[in-house]
């Protein structure tokens, strides 16, 4: 029987999912490690029954199976050539919770979030806390052993894990729990199962030899540190009753907690909870001028007892000034400090946290350590600042060029006293070695991330990460840390056990795993019998990157495929609606992989990299998963890594329809506004034929939707007769952007943002423009939007400035100005379309700035109470913000403006109305969207600034939407 149809019979035995095919198993070849490996098959298991299947199987078929979540992995953990076995999309349920007794019991593929979210309101929380937190799985957790943020005080999963129940690689089930000595003998001696019994005769045998004892306690790393993940943690279990007269319980979960998905497959896991950290918490945001100040800094410090200490240092920072959503959250950062760090306190009452600030920041003067010590409080400031530490990891991928910081020696760990000198030998080497590195991270617990720049595209760099590696191995065992703090073995770090425990040790640890796992079908390559470090590198060393000439000037990141390159598979992308934010509204909707940014940009470097076609663009396999990204434009700002998946979307379509020709549907939707000009002197039949099912079938739209209507004047028709002039003294002049929407769709939205600002005292122009362009971009027809953008810039350069803006009304239209236009025309005209952008205003920004001003107040408004629900513009927050158009909306004096905590609405232009994406569109609008305007009050007012959104809500709940400038214009006196 061929693979292929052991496969079949497989996914026909299976509730869950089963993929063979090419594009599945290149998306989950890789991780956010170096680290590529094509599996033979991709699943996702909703049952227990399923992963015994699927276990079965790989015994029966002599392969292998990768346990996955979030493949968040920086080691290599779920790269491999088995059978990967996905838990994040169905297996992700909270079974129980119990706060009398502290315990919560979970599926392995629940978010860590989103877990708890669910625990808050009873004022719990579970206590390890990685940087991932938003999108890891408490699986992934476990086998790695997070520690996170809060570890100094927290610990890692391996203390708060209580009860794990598990298949065995014989598809057996058991569960691991605490045991008494006694029950541990009756597990070694009567036991019924035989491998589960082979399992505690084996760890009976090591941990009762004397010699071995001693050995562990001679070659495992210091005890006293609290990061420590090399190997199995025999270490720990050695200190058990049964090894150890007087010790604690034996329990098998501290031995799977970092077993990285060797040893067992988990289904279900009982963990210790604890009660939320006191009411009163702030950070201390210590200055230095040098990363050395900042070492020895921590040591005073952590005298205070702190809840956490975080270190950045200055290319982390400098980093975040170049991302749109980081660079917002710098607001405490003074000059530009060398290092900093970021000291937690939690307190019962205010004074201790005030005075314990104070007394750190004297006792740190005192030592002539630092020069700024802001005392940051309050939830959503220290939200932030905790936001812009844990984005290091993506920001470093801003980097332009191939040297990237790279995983390897980033989770080493000493005791934080030999922190100075740790750090000092550190640098020694790197300078030796003629390499760059950031340093950041958990420097409380003894665990900097160390980043050295690396090009694994240079064959001499990949021998020189060997040589660091083998170096930095060395420093580790003279301060007796530990490789792996946190992030785990995996395969870039397995390969030292043997150095770093010594071949004892080694052999030991080699024990556990052939007792467990005796035939290795589980997670093979990784902890035991690693393959070399420098092998399954995601690119082929010497080898060339593709180079293509482009439309759009990817130039800042050295072209188009290193513009990809910057997706370093973090998975931001992958946290789901409850989290919040935009990013990534497809995912969201569906938890597959293939419709995350991480997914998209996956792809699109496998195929491009491992190309072999004359045209590198003629590929149906990047076309088709690139056709439900919806260009919502939230990885620009949402993804540490500023991925611009809009972007790198319309430049792989306009290539590949040089080669396939256009869609007659784009074609449609790209001319739409010369198509409305036309339409416009048969207005009438046209907007019947538009509302018949006959006409929107022909065209390959949904049935269900309702399409826009024709206005019954043109903006432009109607200021023939002449603007209106303000009736006292102007204020100044703008001018107006007519966008194609406004002109031929909602004119009378155009007509009261004219009147609105005559009204407030502003002379209104109409521009000679030519459309924004944006249905062309949104299809990918980057030639034609190319020339639009050029003819617009020159239309406009002469006459926008600081003192007479370009305001817009619909924010995909205005934003093309801000965001594509400088890298989609010529360079000659760049610096124009720099300055065009700077002064291209969504209306709410424009008024929100005059507000400011003092020049708009309340005076001109009503003082009737009126109540707004907000839905932002999904670019509108991506590039610009939605503040301005809260404090428009609140200008009157009794009106209340929240926003609705919605990510894109799901029509994104012309994609809901597709007949192939209508459903998708209504999930993502059923995300939190459509709840929250139909729970609404009937006489609240709903208001969205996009067209496209107002018209999905209408479609989604039966309730209008108003544009801003509608509800402001209400609002007159």
């Amino acid at each position: 029987m061929t693979t292929t149809n052991k496969f079949n019979q497989l996914k026909a035995q299976l509730e869950g999912d089963l993929f063979i095919d090419n594009v599945q198993r290149v998306l989950y070849s890789t991780d956010a490690s170096q680290y590529k490996e094509m599996p033979l098959a991709v699943t996702k298991p909703k049952t227990k029954d399923d992963i015994k299947k699927i276990i079965a199987f790989a015994r029966e078929n002599n392969t292998s199976i990768i346990p996955r979540g979030a493949g968040t992995s920086l080691a290599g953990q779920v790269v491999g050539n088995g059978i990967v076995v996905d838990v994040s999309k169905y297996m992700n349920k909270i079974l129980d919770f119990n706060k009398d007794e502290n315990y919560v019991i979970v599926e392995p593929g629940v978010v860590l979030a989103e877990l708890n979210q669910f625990l808050a309101p009873h004022g719990m929380q579970f206590g390890p806390e990685t940087s991932t937190a938003n999108r890891c799985v408490i699986g992934g957790m476990l086998g790695n052993n997070s520690c996170g943020l809060h570890s100094l005080v927290y610990g890692s999963v391996r203390e708060h894990v209580l009860e794990v129940d598990a298949i065995l690689s014989d598809g057996s089930e058991t569960i691991f729990k605490t045991l008494s000595k006694k029950e541990f003998q009756q597990k070694s001696n009567g036991n019924p199962n035989k491998l589960e019994k082979a399992i505690y005769t084996n760890i009976n045998e090591l941990l009762s030899n004397k010699e071995n004892q001693e050995e562990i306690k001679k070659n495992f790393p210091d005890p006293k540190l609290t990061r420590r993940n090399m190997g199995y943690a025999i270490d720990e279990l050695m200190y058990a009753d049964p090894f150890t007269e007087g010790g604690g319980e034996f329990n098998f979960c501290k031995l799977l907690a970092g077993s990285e998905g060797t040893l067992a497959f988990s289904t279900r896991i009982k963990l210790n909870i604890i009660p939320l950290p006191p009411k009163f918490k702030g950070l201390v945001c210590a200055h230095f001028e040098t990363l050395e100040e900042s070492l020895h800094a921590n040591l005073i410090a952590l005298k205070y007892k702190p809840t956490a200490i975080e270190l950045m240092d200055d290319p982390v920072m400098q980093a975040a000034k170049q991302n749109i959503e980081q660079a917002k959250n710098r607001f405490f950062v003074k000059g530009d400090p060398g290092a900093m760090l970021m000291i937690e306190f939690s307190f019962e009452t205010e004074k201790e946290l005030t005075d314990t600030a104070a007394a750190l920041e004297k006792e740190l003067k005192e030592a002539g350590l630092g020069y700024h010590y802001p005392l940051v409080t309050g939830a959503d400031k220290i939200k932030r600042v905790w936001s812009l530490r844990t984005a290091g990891l993506g920001l470093l991928a801003n980097i332009p060029g191939d040297r990237k910081g790279v995983p390897g020696i980033e989770d080493t760990a000493v005791h934080p006293e030999h922190i100075p000198a740790y750090v000092a030998d550190i640098k020694v080497v790197l300078k030796k070695l003629g390499l760059d590195s950031v340093f950041y991270a958990h420097i409380a617990t003894g665990e900097i991330h160390f980043r050295p720049l690396i090009n694994f595209k240079d064959p001499k760099d990949v021998e020189l990460f060997d040589t660091l590696m083998n170096e930095v191995a060395a420093l580790v065992k003279k301060y007796r840390g530990s490789m792996s703090g946190e992030h785990g073995d995996g395969r870039v770090r397995g390969k030292f056990i043997p150095f770093m425990l010594g071949e004892r040790c080694y052999e030991m640890v080699k024990s556990v795993k052939k007792a467990w796992d005796p035939d290795n079908i589980f997670n093979p390559g990784k902890i035991v019998d690693t393959p070399p470090i420098t092998e399954n590198l995601r690119v082929i060393p010497g080898k060339a990157i593709p180079e293509t000439d482009t439309y759009f000037d990817f130039s800042k990141n050295k072209g188009y495929f290193r513009t990809i390159e910057k997706c370093n598979g973090s998975g931001d992308c992958r946290k789901s609606e409850a989290i919040g934010g935009t990013l990534c509204p497809t995912f969201m909707a569906t938890r597959d992989e293939d419709k995350s940014t991480r997914g998209r940009a996956n792809i699109l470097r496998e195929f491009l990299y491992n190309n072999e076609k004359k045209n590198l663009f003629d590929h149906q396999e990047i076309y088709d998963i690139l056709s439900l990204c919806i260009s919502c434009k939230a990885c620009k700002s949402e993804c540490p890594s500023n991925v611009d998946m809009a972007k790198l979307k319309a430049e792989f379509l306009q290539n590949y329809y040089d080669l396939h020709g256009i869609p007659m549907r784009s074609r449609l939707i790209g001319y739409l506004p010369r198509l409305n000009k036309l339409a416009m002197v048969f207005r009438p039949i046209s907007n019947f034929m538009m509302s018949t099912s006959l006409l929107k079938s022909a065209i390959g739209f949904s049935t269900l939707r309702t399409l826009p209507a024709l206005s019954k004047i043109t903006l432009n028709r109607w200021v023939e007769n002449g603007i209106p002039l303000p009736e006292a003294a102007t204020k100044g002049k703008i001018y107006l952007f007519n966008d194609e929407f406004t002109n031929y769709n909602e004119s009378d939205i155009g007509i009261k943002a004219i009147l609105l600002l005559t009204k407030l005292g502003y002379e209104v122009k109409i521009p000679q423009t030519k459309e924004s362009g944006r249905t062309f971009l949104s299809k990918g027809m980057v030639r034609t939007s190319k020339k639009v953008a050029t003819e617009n810039i020159k239309l406009l350069q002469d006459i926008i400035t600081d003192e007479t803006p370009l305001v817009g009304i619909e924010p995909s239209a205005i934003l093309a100005f801000r965001d594509e236009y400088p890298e989609l025309v010529e360079k000659d005209l760049q610096p124009a379309a720099d300055k065009l952008a700077k002064n291209a205003l969504l209306f709410e920004e424009f008024i929100a700035a005059e507000i400011e001003k003092g020049n708009i107040t309340e005076a001109d408004f009503t003082t009737e109470e009126q109540h707004i629900l907000l839905h932002g513009h999904c670019q509108q927050k991506a590039v610009a913000s939605t503040e301005p158009s809260k404090k428009m909306l609140s200008l009157p004096k009794n009106y209340f403006v929240k926003e609705i905590p919605s990510g894109c609405c799901g029509m994104a232009g012309s994609f809901g109305y597709e007949k192939e994406h209508y459903e998708l569109s209504m999930q993502i609008g059923e995300l939190v969207l459509f709840p929250a305007v139909r729970k609404a009050k009937e006489d609240y007012i709903i208001s969205a600034p996009g067209t496209s959104c107002r018209h999905h809500i209408k479609d989604g709940t039966g309730k209008p939407a108003l544009h801003p400038v509608e509800v402001l214009y209400g609002a007159l006196k």
